[in-house]
């Protein structure tokens, strides 16, 4: 696809005195930071990176240009973005949209080589989370208000079946093997293990108060249920797994962790996985081969989003009440510090590419902090649109 020469010029609505400093100190961030080429990739010029940033007080997505680190454009979606994937096969992007209060949400599908909204799915009440299939063929949304999941083809744009869950699901997992769905159902109180290929429930697990996440291990035989309105994790044995076959899913145990553990954060080897718990400003650090806790430690005021390293070495935690973003080294088993200044209201985290770049999400300063990885340094700051609350990024070539 050849991309048109115009160059897209945002129309900006006046800055508020806040948004100006801002503005002003990203460009001195810029001059004083000396960017030079060797601390990025040398890209090819039909190389593309985009991070995609939900805006669910402005019915926005904020795209971000990651090769040039400057805006690129905010594109309408529907109302209230609250989650956001980048398609593993395709050049897409899809936005959750949660929809007007007790209506129908919708997923916005973002054209990644143009920045363009090609399609819009409906689905139903006050949809929070999406997950998509290892080929990228199908989606999974959970839908809290109406207690189901979607299933959406994304190559015909259509559900094609709608699977019950427990009350209120906000996540809802595929296992890489894509032969187990975990739900987790926050009003429920429980996790669901549904079987996708026939939409039927195999397992429910309940005794996890204000279930808010799940993951699923790289080997699709177990996933962890995090329970927010409590100070415990969930472990689940899988079913239909190719190391057990023949086994049912079942309990293995509740591990404690601290109070409100609201999010998981899974190492990408799957040995480790990290519950960020909110009200004891800690994490608690998980084996998973054993279900052991192997310890908390204090990482900042009300952390909410924790994120591994591709190499599997450090976790990068938002912490939601200051402008920090800390830092754990998993091999030394201990916060690195100093930690990194961002914005106000970290809520959300992704890496670049190459990984040489964190973007940090801050929900109450409504920007973008760009952290240099190499060296954990702030980088550059830039606008978003009001309250963003999700972030993904594409990389691909042109053909």
């Amino acid at each position: 696809m050849t991309l048109t020469t115009k160059m897209w010029v945002p129309q900006l609505a006046p800055m508020r005195p806040g948004r100006q400093l801002l503005s002003v100190l990203a460009c001195t961030l810029l001059a004083l930071s000396g960017c030079r080429t060797q601390d990025f990739p040398a890209y090819p010029p039909n190389y593309r990176e985009y991070a995609y940033v939900t805006n669910g007080g402005s019915d926005t997505v904020t795209v971000l240009d990651v090769v040039n680190i400057r805006l690129d454009r905010e594109v309408a979606v529907g109302h209230h973005p609250v989650a956001v994937i980048a398609s593993p096969t395709r050049n897409e992007i899809y936005v959750v949209n949660s929809g007007v209060e007790g209506g129908d949400g919708s997923v916005s599908v973002i054209n990644a080589e143009n920045n363009t909204v090609s399609a819009t799915i409906p689905v139903h009440r006050q949809p929070v989370s999406i997950d998509l299939a290892s080929d990228g063929t199908l989606a999974y949304v959970a839908n809290s208000g109406s207690n189901t999941i979607s299933v959406l083809d994304l190559k015909s744009r259509r559900e094609t079946g709608q699977i019950g869950a427990g009350e209120e699901p906000v996540s809802a997992r595929i296992a890489p093997d894509g032969k187990t769905l975990a739900v987790a159902n926050r009003r429920g109180n429980s996790v669901s293990i549904i079987d996708p290929a026939t939409g039927k429930i195999r397992a429910v697990f309940p005794g996890c108060p204000g279930a808010s996440d799940a993951v699923i291990l790289p080997d699709s035989t177990k996933t962890f249920a995090a329970c927010a309105a409590g100070h415990q994790v969930m472990a689940i044995a899988l079913a239909h797994s190719k190391i057990n076959p023949d086994q049912p899913d079942r309990l293995e145990t509740l591990l404690d962790v601290g109070r409100n553990p609201a999010q998981l954060a899974l190492k990408p080897d799957g040995g480790e996985v990290f519950a960020v718990n909110s009200l004891s400003n800690s994490i608690s650090e998980i084996y998973a081969g054993t279900d052991e806790v192997a310890g908390a430690y204090m990482i900042g005021e009300d952390p909410v989003r924790g994120l591994v390293s591709t190499d599997n070495s450090l976790l990068y935690v938002a912490n939601f009440q200051s402008q920090w973003a800390t830092v754990y080294a998993i091999d030394d088993g201990r916060r690195s510090d100093p930690p990194i200044h961002v914005g106000d209201g970290a809520s959300a985290l992704a890496f670049s590419n190459s990984g040489l770049l964190l973007l940090v999400v801050d929900a109450r300063s409504a920007d973008i902090a760009v952290v240099r990885t190499a060296s954990r340094s702030l980088f550059t700051m830039l606008p978003t649109g009001r309250a963003p609350n999700a972030i993904a990024v594409k990389a691909f070539k042109l053909p």
